[in-house]
């Protein structure tokens, strides 16, 4: 029969709620104050109104910085729970609450131009969908294999997607994307952030745009601009069916979400949501000098998860993806400020509190970036049990493992098994290490064998942007090179790379292009390349060949056997009834690993023998399942090294995958028994 409106403010004086017949409307066509406030929410029904109705607020309060309080009538203001919201921004001075350019106190005084012709108004959404008995698959941690990709950039030139889906929600669901996704062979696609952002003025003066995401707005809102079918609620059912026939297909889905900071920025930026909301409920102000933000993010400020309405905001958001659109997950940006409390993070903070009892969330897979930008916010291995987390630790060991940096294969080892020294002792499984080397945040791949340095000129900020410590090689040129020998070197750390993720212990996230041979041509920090620079190349020759069905295979390999995917940690001791170690390391003479060739910083090459028993997984009779043994060998050296193949007397084994070999896989495994010598070229990887 109508609307009911619900908006949280506790130092507003007054609300009022703004109904539009356009997006384009430069005034209201009503204006309706919400005179009832229970709990500090202010709220009021309004009959006979539909969905697809445009609306916006305004809430009269003290305008006094300095206190925290930064309220002005005059700005209209995105709901923070609106489901759907009508496009861009329009900056323009009239949504900044204070008269820009008048020197850096400017802030301080009080803008009166109305931003009603800037900013895009909230849009009433109908959550009726037919999705026709479709039930995401549910695939375990241990099993799933992750490919982090971005809506727009996997689609907007791939080949058989209907032109004007390209780029879309329907795009990333269309029949064509999902049987590349099916072909690979990854369970679940990482979405970058779909909540709908804003591109930052800076980036717009210099004709670029937000092509990463990472600048929300509206946490329950898609974004617009992935839409193909309309944005005046249309993104909504567009995105539902994206999730639809990705579930479908068998694959699930997971949001890139960010909740840390908010598009709003410092106290120099604009008041469009939550700063004219409730300036000092939604940000954490420094607490001698509340005009100014604490700053976790990099962004500009940070959402303050101490009070119990943005909690509850953040909640009811995460709650909503799941119940509403069906999503199957969530990666928390910057996940360490979500957790902060008077300063430090907390292990006992309400964030991780209300999410471990909560019963819908309960159930989806939650994956931390464990770091912020503030001190003391590196916490790979601190998060609680019921998280995964990127394992930074795992990137930046493995990088220099295959660079042919020393003293390392101590700690790669501890990686290649799941990083038990990061999640055993805190009650953690394999599971918890959510293992990658590349994300979109850095080189490609392809550029990490390629490149020593960043070239990020093309980003307009001097090549100072992105992160200078990459821990890559670029194989004996920087960049593009017709040097046969460098070139097929390069291939070669490729596969060494792809050979190590997929068969590590733990979850693999493969950056989306990378099985490919994407380039970003020494770019590290694409997030304004809204362009052929940052979307996918599907043209062939862009391609590095026979890498993605070398990928492919790799994703089958660990799929047909658990030895690759188990839910508990090696511990090198007798299987019961097996008469053998679970896991036994070797050095290249075949004997087992001794404590100073751990510690050496000479070694680079040892092996693994995998025993084919998987003790943590039992069968009817309550013995260890039966699968293949498998030996590793790996060879980081800068010349070649001839193993002598360990284990026990008289095993026959078979080599069916060299990294030295273009294809990888070789077409007719090669017998061979343990005694035998086998030899590595360097810089590569062999499986037995």
């Amino acid at each position: 029969a109508g609307v009911n409106f619900a908006l949280f403010s506790a130092h507003a004086r007054a609300v009022y709620l703004c109904l539009f017949d356009t997006p384009e409307a430069l005034q209201e066509s009503r204006r309706i104050e919400l005179t009832e406030c229970t709990e500090q929410v202010w709220h009021g029904f309004v009959p006979g109104l539909r969905a697809g109705q445009l609306y916006g607020y305004r809430v009269q309060g003290p305008h006094q910085p300095t206190q925290g309080h930064r309220f002005n009538v005059e700005k209209l203001l995105i709901d923070p729970y609106a489901r759907a919201i009508s496009g861009g921004l329009k900056w323009s001075e009239d949504i900044f609450g204070f008269p820009r350019g008048a020197g850096k106190d400017c802030d301080l005084e009080r803008d009166e131009r109305d931003s009603v012709g800037s900013v895009p108004k909230s849009i009433v959404v109908a959550d009726s969908f037919d999705w026709e008995g479709v039930q995401p698959p549910r695939i375990s941690l241990a099993d799933s294999v992750i490919y982090e990709v971005h809506v727009k950039g996997f689609t907007q030139r791939m080949p058989g997607v209907p032109e004007l889906q390209r780029g879309t929600y329907a795009g990333m669901g269309s029949e064509r994307a999902i049987g590349y996704l099916q072909h690979l062979g990854v369970t679940t696609v990482e979405l970058l952030p779909v909540h709908h952002f804003l591109d930052e003025p800076f980036l717009l003066e210099k004709g670029s745009s937000n092509f990463w995401g990472y600048s929300t707005i509206g946490f329950f809102a898609p974004h617009a601009g992935y839409s193909s079918s309309g944005v005046l609620g249309q993104q909504v059912t567009e995105f539902k069916q994206m999730v639809k026939a990705l579930h479908a297909a068998g694959l699930e889905v997971i949001l890139d979400v960010v909740y840390n900071h908010t598009a709003e920025g410092n106290h120099h930026g604009p008041t469009v949501c939550f700063r004219g909301l409730d300036n000092a409920s939604y940000y954490r102000l420094m607490p001698d000098h509340k005009r100014f933000y604490r700053d976790y993010s990099g962004c500009g400020n940070t959402l303050d998860t101490r009070h119990p309405r943005v909690l509850q905001l953040i909640m009811d958001s995460l709650r909503y993806w799941v119940t509403e659109m069906h999503v199957d997950g969530f990666r928390f940006d910057l996940a360490s400020a979500l957790a902060r409390e008077d300063h430090d993070v907390d292990a006992g903070s309400g964030f991780f509190d209300i999410l471990a009892q909560d019963p819908v969330l309960a159930r989806v897979k939650l994956i931390a970036e464990p770091w912020d930008l503030g001190a003391g916010g590196y916490l790979v291995g601190g998060f609680p049990v019921n998280w995964s987390e990127w394992n930074g630790r795992y990137r930046d060991c493995v990088r220099s493992y295959w660079k042919g940096d020393g003293g390392l294969v101590g700690e790669f080892a501890s990686r290649l098994t799941g990083s038990s020294d990061l999640y055993e002792a805190g009650g953690r499984r394999p599971y918890a290490s959510v293992n990658f080397i590349t994300a979109h945040d850095g080189f490609t791949l392809r550029d990490l064998v390629s490149y020593n340095d960043k070239h990020n000129e093309q980003n307009g900020e001097g090549n100072r942007d992105g992160d200078s410590h990459n821990r890559s090689w670029n194989s004996g040129a920087e960049g593009a090179t017709d040097d046969a020998e460098i070139e097929t070197l390069r291939r070669r750390r490729i596969r060494n790379f792809l050979f190590t993720l997929l068969l590590s212990q733990g979850v693999p996230m493969l950056c989306a292009g990378d099985e490919l041979g994407r380039s970003q041509h020494g770019n590290n920090n694409a997030y304004c390349q809204d362009n052929e620079l940052g979307w996918l190349s599907w043209a062939r020759a862009d391609h590095v060949p026979g890498l993605e069905e070398f990928t492919r295979r790799l994703i089958r390999l660990r799929r047909d056997h658990p030895i690759f995917r188990r839910t508990k940690f090696f511990h090198g001791r007798e299987i019961r009834g097996a008469r053998t170690k679970d896991l036994l390391w070797l050095d290249d003479d075949g004997r087992e690993m001794t404590d100073r060739e751990w510690s050496s910083s000479h070694v680079r090459a040892f092996g693994v023998i995998f025993a084919g028993f998987v003790s943590d997984l039992r069968d009817e009779h309550d013995e260890p399942v039966k699968d293949d043994s498998f030996m590793l060998l790996f060879n980081a050296h800068h010349g070649p090294v001839t193993f002598v193949l360990g284990g026990q007397k008289d095993v026959r084994w078979e080599l069916f995958l060299d990294t030295d070999h273009e294809a990888g896989f070789l077409d007719l495994p090669l017998a061979m028994s343990s005694g035998a010598e086998l030899a590595l070229v360097s810089y590569s990887a062999c499986a037995l």
